[in-house]
């Protein structure tokens, strides 16, 4: 990790660029390429937050969330459906 804060934006946004190539180039579902290129963007995001922090005490509005988003879909039509039967 960079102490850098715009060595670490670059990281970044290197990742974006590679999780977006793999997202285009992606041969199934399960491939293997766009989820550590995911992986790689939240990592390089919390090097940059931390470099952004420890450089100008500053921080972005972006949050990272460690669940699965198909999990969330299922939480918000039980939601749904318990406001529905009262």
């Amino acid at each position: 990790m960079s102490s850098d804060p715009r060595l670490a934006l670059e990281s970044l946004t290197s990742a974006l660029a590679e999780h977006l190539n793999a997202v285009a180039a992606r041969r199934s579902d399960d491939d293997p390429r766009v989820d550590e290129a995911y992986d790689r963007i939240a990592e390089t995001f919390g090097n940059y937050e931390d470099a952004l922090w420890d450089a100008y005490q500053e921080s972005t509005p972006l949050d990272l969330f460690d669940e699965d988003p198909d999990d969330s879909d299922d939480e918000d039509e039980d939601a749904d459906e318990d406001t529905q039967e009262s």
